[in-house]
């Protein structure tokens, strides 16, 4: 299979789908793989580096879409690559389509094969190509949010991990998977004093199992929410439903609960957000501010520590790039129910529910678009 590694587009996005060491892996297994000029820069790779790994040099988007059956990004297609993308070809990247109805429709009438990392999903239930970026984006959350809450930033001045006859900061997680615990386990090496909601008791029992002495698991709902917003200092908006819009935890009328310089870091934004005042920002103007509190909502966070990112998604998507380059797509997900349950359209159709569910539009099971029972 030709593939096809591109430049990145969006706003301060530094990261790269494929480093070198992925690239030469393919070509090995005898795939060509062609790479838009300087798509590593940001994550410290050169256009030396894939041509030694064995990649081909392309000058531009419109050279790699076109000649290439798979290409692979980090961020979704943004408007001026929506008409560079064919029939029939597979482009194997974050989508996060229930963000996005402008995206989702232009896929649909592309008819490419839409694979989102964010929905291949394992037996178990996780999702092996978010997990990386999640892990990263947690640990940014709390940095992030700590940088804000300084004063000179709109903050009210306080540090997370306070100092000795100074009480510690108060961090509010929303969200026990991976973006919770990530940030749990930053914000508590601090010193702060973390509450960490889920609805889920089961997770709630392992997380008092391993989580420091400072870390509170506590179940969420609408008046523990309310409650901890109150003591809160920096709130993490860390909640998930798998390619589905984020649910609203946090409404406006909450705000007025909080103490004014507290900051929001709603790492959920790719997914709608669970903050009601949450809208997307970049890392060119990462924060705005409503009712005096300081909110950071960047959609692609992990793209600021592009080279730490770039190596870890490499690792996490590469097997997969593997079997889908040596089967075609359809076969691998006949065979593979992980990379079925990745794509979220293929032919104009869309086949994951929670997509079709966010914009009213048709949904068509993925075995019935794949014309064979898949494999279990």
């Amino acid at each position: 299979m030709i593939i096809g590694i591109l430049k990145e587009i969006k706003t301060k996005e530094s990261r790269v789908a494929m480093t070198p060491a992925g690239l030469e892996q393919l070509v090995g297994r005898g795939h060509t793989v062609c790479v838009e000029t300087r798509a590593g820069d940001g994550s410290g790779f050169s256009d030396s580096q894939y041509e030694k790994a064995g990649g081909t040099i392309l000058a531009s988007a419109k050279a790699v879409y076109g000649k290439c059956a798979m290409v692979m990004k980090v961020k979704e297609p943004l408007a001026k690559e929506y008409p560079l993308i064919h029939k029939g070809q597979v482009v194997f990247t974050y989508f996060h389509f229930a963000a996005s109805e402008e995206l989702t429709r232009a896929i649909i009438r592309s008819g490419c094969t839409a694979v989102a990392y964010e929905t291949v999903k394992k037996a178990n239930g996780s999702l092996p190509l978010l997990t990386p970026m999640s892990e990263v984006a947690g640990k940014m959350a709390v940095h992030e949010g700590a940088k804000y809450l300084e004063k000179t930033f709109g903050g009210k001045g306080k540090l997370l991990g306070g100092v000795p006859g100074v009480d510690s900061g108060t961090v509010l997680i929303l969200g026990g998977g991976v973006v919770g615990v990530n940030a749990a386990k930053i914000a508590c090496g601090l010193g702060a004093k973390v509450y960490l909601l889920d609805t889920n008791l089961e997770r709630l029992r392992y997380l008092s199992d391993v989580m420091p002495p400072n870390c509170f698991p506590i179940a969420s709902s609408p008046a523990n929410i309310r409650r901890y917003l109150q003591e809160a200092d920096l709130v993490v908006g860390a909640v998930l439903i798998p390619g589905a819009t984020a649910p609203r935890l946090v409404t406006r009328d909450m705000l007025k609960l909080m103490k004014k310089g507290t900051v929001i870091v709603d790492v959920a934004i790719d997914q709608g957000g669970c903050i009601e005042t949450a809208r997307p920002t970049t890392h060119d103007d990462p924060i705005y501010e409503v009712d005096g509190i300081i909110h950071y909502c960047v959609a692609n966070m992990p793209g600021a520590v592009s080279m730490t990112s770039t190596i870890a998604l490499t690792n996490a998507t590469l097997p997969y790039a593997i079997e889908i380059a040596e089967k075609g797509v359809r076969r691998a997900a006949l065979d593979n129910p992980e990379i079925a349950q990745g794509i979220n359209v293929i032919d104009g159709k869309v086949t994951y529910a929670g997509v079709a569910e966010a914009f009213g539009l048709k949904y068509t099971p993925i075995e019935k678009v794949l014309g064979a029972k898949r494999r279990r």
